[in-house]
C-alpha cells in the first residue's frame, strides 16, 4: 500500500487518467473528489464487496441448475 500525505485542494494522478483530489477535510472526515473515465467504475469498498457477494451467489453450483432447468421447459 502507498500512503500519501497530501493537503486541502491537494491531488494525485493514477494511471495518467484518475485524479483524486481532497476536497475538504473536517474533523476525521475526508471529503475526496475522483475524476475517471466514464467507462472505470468507482465504488465505495463496502458497495464493492456486497457486488461481489451477489456475484458469487449468482454463480453458485445452485444457481446455475436452477437456470439449466428454466431453459428444460
Amino acid at each position: 500500500m502507498l500512503a500519501l500525505t497530501r493537503r486541502k485542494g491537494e491531488a494525485l494522478i493514477i494511471n495518467n487518467n484518475i485524479e483524486i483530489t481532497v476536497l475538504d477535510i473536517k474533523g476525521d472526515q475526508v471529503k475526496i473528489g475522483i475524476q475517471a473515465p466514464r467507462e472505470i467504475p468507482v465504488y465505495r469498498k463496502e458497495v464493492y464487496l456486497q457486488i461481489q457477494d451477489v456475484n458469487k451467489e449468482a454463480t453458485s453450483a445452485g444457481a446455475v441448475d436452477e437456470l439449466k432447468n428454466l431453459f428444460k421447459k
